[in-house]
């Protein structure tokens, strides 16, 4: 990584001395914003212009390095461009999620600390009546008027030395399976790292410096969009795209429409947009290759034949920033593989006692910088929770929670997350490979696949399953559904309970929310048409 910058405001501001006219942020036609117009582009010089402004703003406000401000601003421009004023200032971020309801927006103010929460006019209000209530006020600014900044003063400052690379960055919280979600501290360092670790991968995922466009829908409270992407397009000189979020009838006029030559993705894209008709637009695209996770194998390679380019598995997490890739051919497209160790990021694969696994055996994954500087890039700890992060770390490796498996070769292929493992009857059955079939049934829109408790064997395999719009979700297709399994998996792995939901609730990265599924303590083998087809797994 090139050390010369101690920000990530340092690296746009040497971007935008170097390349003014290249663009920097293009907003595809779709909704009215403050300060873009639908359809415009900003480039690295308007965007500095801009960022200057509320610079001068915030400083005259007294927003100054140690402060955290909270972003409530989707996808829009304006997040962009008071993230890098801000940053300017040594001053840390902490994105909200727009779908946060009031609760969830209160711990995360009072958690965080935070100075001030600058939202989206349509949640001025809201956000305004709660931050108010709070212990310790916050107040609340129009992040489409910036001239409300000036009615928010800031307190002292909390630090007096200068901005550095180990300077906070950003608050970003993980969504957690249990219990509030933990807030997980971001340095520049962190973020210049997870950039340049982009930009240098190669291979398929090869970036031009000023000719590439990234079309990344993810939501900005999200690391692979705000500290990934756009560090990437920063240190390369490169544009991002700001969608609003995935849509599959959008993404081709989208892409097309903003000249995207990279697309990011997550596993829900490929059986969506390969359930569209067929469109002129997705031949006329200039994507040359796509980066993400979690696409089914089975679907790997009818998606890039269909539409004409790689699509690049990859792994990681908001704690270790930098990515492993299968970006060099042959890419194991047929299964869920995402690359090998690097230098500078090393991994190892190990049993419940921190054993390493032979290879080929599933373990959960660790992960590190090297022996001699383990932490060096990664996330700087979980905020007000030092047992968490040093539990994290034990042992001088990162524990991902992730079951993979290693080739001889060092190959890491994806199994499962390690509380997806459902028990039964002595064997391990990982949820996700349960998902991969039955996501690749074209009636089926969405899958779920748990652990149910179960009196003999320990625990089921329950699939809840969200069908297609045209699919009648009765007995018949639940049938049909089982045998679908039943001829790809082992007899034990195929679901012993199905139940059919018209949705199933998601995070703002699309992401199936297992635990919300069901009521706490609810028993999902009691769930009003759930159908029970346990009698039907048998060994043949």
């Amino acid at each position: 990584m090139n050390t010369i910058f101690k920000s990530v405001f340092d690296a746009f501001a040497a971007t935008a001395s170097a390349h003014p006219g290249h663009d920097f942020l293009c907003v595809p036609q779709r909704l009215d914003r403050a300060w873009l117009p639908d359809g415009a582009t900003l480039t690295y010089a308007d965007t500095a212009a801009r960022v200057a402004e509320l610079h001068q703003r915030y400083a005259a406000a007294g927003y100054a390095h140690g402060h955290r401000v909270a972003l409530l601003l989707e996808n829009r421009p304006e997040f962009l461009i008071h993230f890098l004023a801000l940053n300017a200032l040594g001053v840390s971020i902490v994105p909200i999620n727009p779908d946060y309801r009031a609760d969830e927006i209160r711990y995360l103010l009072e958690h965080s600390e935070a100075a001030l929460a600058v939202v989206i006019p349509e949640r001025l209000a809201d956000v305004t009546a709660l931050a108010s209530a709070l212990p310790r006020a916050v107040p609340v600014a129009d992040g489409c008027a910036i001239e409300s900044i000036a009615q928010a003063h800031a307190s002292p400052s909390p630090l007096a030395d200068g901005v550095s690379l180990e300077t906070e960055c950003a608050l970003l919280y993980t969504s957690g399976t249990t219990g509030r979600p933990k807030g997980c501290v971001l340095s520049n360092d962190y973020f210049l790292t997870s950039g340049a670790g982009y930009r240098d991968h190669g291979g398929a995922m090869a970036i031009r410096h000023g000719h590439d466009r990234f079309y990344n829908p993810l939501p900005l409270f999200h690391m692979n969009h705000l500290a990934l992407t756009l560090s990437c397009a920063i240190l390369t000189a490169n544009c991002l795209i700001l969608t609003e979020r995935f849509s599959p009838t959008r993404w081709w006029p989208e892409v097309c429409e903003s000249r995207a030559t990279i697309v990011h993705y997550l596993g829900i894209v490929a059986p969506m947009l390969l359930n569209q008709p067929a469109s002129t637009a997705e031949q006329q695209h200039r994507v040359r290759v796509g980066v993400g996770a979690g696409i089914e194998p089975a679907l790997h390679k009818p998606f890039e034949d269909r539409f004409g380019f790689p699509m690049v598995e990859i792994w990681g997490m908001t704690e270790t920033g930098r990515l492993l890739a299968d970006n060099y051919e042959p890419r194991s497209i047929e299964t869920r593989a995402f690359g090998r160790p690097f230098p500078g990021f090393e991994a190892r694969v190990v049993d419940e006692m921190g054993v390493v696994v032979p290879a080929g055996e599933p373990g959960e994954l660790l992960v590190r910088h090297s022996g001699q500087t383990p932490r060096k890039g990664f996330f700087s700890g979980y905020l007000k929770d030092a047992a968490a992060t040093e539990d994290a770390w034990r042992g001088g490796w990162f524990h991902t929670g992730d079951i993979v498996t290693q080739s001889v070769d060092g190959l890491l292929t994806f199994v499962d997350r390690r509380k997806n493992i459902i028990r039964r009857s002595g064997e391990n059955i990982a949820a996700a490979e349960v998902e991969a079939v039955l996501q690749a049934h074209a009636a089926i829109s969405q899958v779920a696949v748990l652990a149910v408790d179960d009196e003999t064997r320990e625990q089921e395999v329950l699939a809840v399953i969200v069908p297609m719009p045209d699919v009648v979700p009765d007995d018949q297709l639940a049938h049909t559904l089982f045998d679908w399994c039943n001829a790809r998996l082992a007899y034990f792995k195929a679901p012993g309970w199905i139940l059919f939901r018209t949705s199933l609730p998601t995070t703002g990265t699309q992401k199936i929310q297992k635990g919300q599924i069901f009521a706490p303590g609810e028993d999902p083998r009691q769930a009003a048409g759930i159908l029970d087809v346990r009698a039907r797994k048998k060994r043949s």
